[in-house]
C-alpha cells in the first residue's frame, strides 16, 4: 500500500537516490556532466530547504513531490516502482490539496508527458530553456481550471 507522508529530515538521502535513479532512467536526453550539475544543485541548495510529500510502500520512501501552491514543482519516482501507482498516488495527493494543478515537464521526457497526459494535463505553454537557462525546453501543462 502507499501512503504519504510529509519528508523529514532523515528522508534527504533517499530522495536524492530517488531523484538520481529516476534522472538516470528517465533523461536519456542530458550528458553525465548535465547530470552532475543539476545533482549539486538538488543535493546542496534544493532537497535540504523545501518540504516535499513522500510517497511510501511498506515504509520505504518510492517517491516524492514538491509542490507551491498548486504547481507540482517536483515528482520523481523511483524506476523499480514506475507503473506501480506512486506518482498517481502523489498526483491525486497534490489535487486533493490544491484543486487544479499546473506542472512543468522536460519536452525530451516522452514518459514524463505520457504520464501527465494520462491524469488529464494538456499543454499551456513551452519555453525553450529551462530554469537553469540550459537548453533543454519546458513545457508547461495544467489541468481543471488551471487550462485557462
Amino acid at each position: 500500500m502507499i501512503a504519504i507522508r510529509p519528508s523529514r529530515p532523515q528522508d534527504l538521502p533517499a530522495l536524492f537516490r530517488i531523484w538520481e535513479n529516476a534522472v538516470r532512467a528517465t533523461h536519456s536526453f542530458l550528458t553525465e556532466e548535465d547530470v552532475d550539475f543539476y545533482a549539486r544543485q538538488v543535493r546542496d541548495q534544493y532537497l535540504p530547504f523545501h518540504a516535499f510529500w513522500v510517497a511510501t510502500v511498506n515504509g520505504e520512501p518510492q517517491g516524492f513531490m514538491g509542490m507551491t501552491g498548486a504547481k507540482i514543482d517536483a515528482l520523481f519516482v523511483d524506476p523499480s516502482c514506475h507503473g506501480r501507482g506512486v506518482g498517481r498516488a502523489l498526483v491525486d495527493h497534490a489535487a486533493a490539496l490544491a484543486g487544479d494543478l499546473s506542472v512543468d515537464v522536460n519536452e525530451q521526457n516522452a514518459g514524463a508527458r505520457a504520464f501527465y497526459e494520462r491524469l488529464g494535463f494538456r499543454r499551456i505553454g513551452r519555453s525553450a530553456l529551462d530554469e537553469a537557462g540550459q537548453p533543454y525546453p519546458i513545457l508547461h501543462l495544467a489541468r481543471g481550471s488551471a487550462l485557462s
